[in-house]
This record gives structure tokens, sequence and C-alpha cells, in this order.
């Protein structure tokens, strides 16, 4: 098979070095991070003065998300090593973990331990306890705190909406997170929509706790909460693994990387072409092109030398790039000791 990259280290030719990016969103990152970690503060001390169940369980809700934050930019720090002998395609899979790490933590850190203080909250109410929420005299305190938090997760959401509008080009939240190479951006929309409605869940709780006396409705927007994470853990994680596992370049890329190929000089045709996204930025590219059974070595070589140049000028996040000749008569390729028209020359 001939190559147009270096496969062995005996080619001197070397895959041109790409501009790295800074992991993707990492504006809204650190916005969504600050904005986490004082909203789990406020909410704490919401929860240490009423004893809500839905500030609880929002705090910690706030918490997993400023870790998730951490974990997201540590993702993209890795990302940016450089290939090594025992990683030869380098390591922007590390962000495609880190994205499916995240959807862990939301599920387990807070959307069970948000179902299970609600489980508390409506058990201790049907046995008569008394409520802290309704005997404190900062009852007031939750609402304030939510409404709070609300501009604040309302911020972090719309500096994550802006930088993805360029890509977005219309799109609902979630056709950008199925359609999204790049995982930080869909993850901090979602725990920024995700935080948004929940907090209007525990104002719904804790305002109708306060109206009807009744602190079962409480623990049911805590409860509530619960499901919401569990669900968005559920989008996150199905859309994280599918990167992990492998997905192709769009039909977008892949259309651009074939009408390169099959507009340069010397290409009959493309017999068959796979992509594979290596990370949010690199496409690994392997082809097998169709071109006259007259060329000689020296021009199948100029040919190949002359796809990848085009390749990579339509469709810039190519990097590895693996083309092998072939030759085609009609529609199909010619098999292993078939005898060939040139043959009886």
């Amino acid at each position: 098979m001939s190559q147009s990259e270096e496969a062995d280290g005996s080619n001197e030719t070397k895959e041109p070095e790409k501009p790295k990016k800074e992991g993707g969103g990492r504006k809204a990152i650190i916005a969504a991070a600050t904005a986490n970690l004082a909203i789990a503060a406020t909410k704490a001390l919401a929860w240490v003065l009423t004893g809500a169940s839905s500030m609880l369980a929002e705090a910690i809700h706030s918490v997993a998300d400023t870790t998730n934050q951490i974990v997201l930019m540590v993702g993209g720090k890795n990302s940016r090593k450089k290939a090594d002998e025992d990683h030869p395609f380098g390591y922007e899979r590390a962000r495609y973990l880190s994205g499916f790490i995240v959807a862990v933590v939301i599920f387990s850190v807070g959307g069970l331990f948000a179902l299970y203080s609600s489980y508390q909250k409506i058990r201790d109410t049907l046995a008569g306890k008394p409520d802290e929420l309704l005997d404190s005299q900062w009852w007031w305190v939750p609402l304030v705190v939510t409404l709070i938090s609300a501009c604040a997760e309302g911020a972090s959401l719309h500096t994550a909406l802006k930088e993805s509008k360029p890509d977005r080009d219309g799109m609902t939240i979630l056709q950008y997170i199925r359609k999204a190479k790049a995982p930080e951006l869909p993850v901090v929309m979602m725990e920024d929509s995700a935080a948004v409605i929940g907090l209007l869940l525990a104002f719904l709780g804790v305002g109708l706790t306060i109206l009807t006396h009744n602190p079962i409705f409480d623990g049911i927007g805590s409860g509530c909460i619960g499901i919401l994470l569990v669900v968005v853990a559920g989008i996150l994680s199905r859309e994280m693994r599918s990167l992990l596992e492998g997905e192709s370049a769009t039909p977008e890329s892949r259309k651009a990387i074939h009408d390169a190929l099959v507009s340069t000089n010397g290409v009959d045709s493309v017999i068959y072409m796979k992509t594979l996204h290596l990370g949010p930025d690199t496409i690994l590219l392997a082809a097998k092109i169709a071109v006259d059974p007259g060329d000689s070595a020296l021009e199948v070589a100029r040919i190949i030398d002359d796809a990848e140049v085009a390749v990579r000028a339509a469709e810039p996040l190519v990097g590895p790039l693996f083309l092998e000749p072939d030759i085609r008569y009609g529609d199909r390729r010619i098999k292993d000791n078939e005898k060939r028209p040139e043959d009886d020359v």
C-alpha cells in the first residue's frame, strides 16, 4: 500500500502541524465554573439556615457542576500533549473521556443524591417530623438564593450559547449536542440549562411549602431535580459514548474530502473512503483511489501528493492521511489474479 503519511518512521515526510486550539469553549467553561462555585456556597448557606431539601439538592448539583468544569479543563489540557510512540495519533480523545466522566458525575453525585434527599424529606414529612424550613426565621432565604442563582446560571448559559452560535447555525441545543464533535460547549450548555430548570423547580418546591405549610412539596421539588439530572446525564453519556466509540466526519466534511480527491488530476475515482474523528479537531482519513493503469510509480506518487494537498486545503481538520492507489475498470476494481486488458499487449 502506498501512503501519503509516515507510518513506520521510514518516510521523512511528516504530517503538517495544525494549530492547537484551546479546549473548545474555554471562556464558557471558566464562566460556568466561577458561577457554580459561588452559587454552591450560597445554596449551601440557604440549606444550613433553613434545612430546605431542594437547597441541599441544588448545592450538591452546583458542586458537581464545578467539579465537571475542572474535569473538562483537565481533559482539554491533556488533549494538547504531543503524539508519542505509544500514542501515535495523539491524545485528543482525552476531551471525549472528560465529557463522559462529566455525565457519570452528574448522574451519581447530582441526580442520585437529589433523589435520596427527596426520599428522606418525603419520608420524614409522612412520619410527622417537624420541618426546619417552616420553623425558620430565614424561610425567605432559599427564594432569594434561587432567584439570584437563576440569574447567574442564565448569564453562564448565555455565554455558552454565544460561543456556540457560529457552529449551531440555527440548531436547537439538542440538535447541536447530537452534531457537535467537541464535548465542552454541549456539556456546559446542558449543565446550565439543567441548572436553570432545576432552580425553577427548587423555587416552586420551597414556595409551595411556604404557601401551603406542607413540606412534602420541598421533597417533591428535590425529587424533580434528581430526575432532571438523571435525564441530562443519560443524554450526555449517550453522546459522549458515541464520540469515544469513534464517529466519522460530518457529511459536509466527507463531501468536501471526496470532491477534493476526485478533482485531483490523475485520480479517476474514489473506490472507498473512511473517516474518523480522533478528536474534535483532527480527522483521520483512509481512502483507496483509482488511477490509470498506465501511470508509472513516479506518476502515482505525484498524484497521491497532489491529492493530499487538495484534501488538506478542502478540510483543514484532516490529520493522519492514508491513500492507497488501485486500478478500476468500469464500476468495479480488478481482482487478484484476474486477467487485465494490458496483459494482451
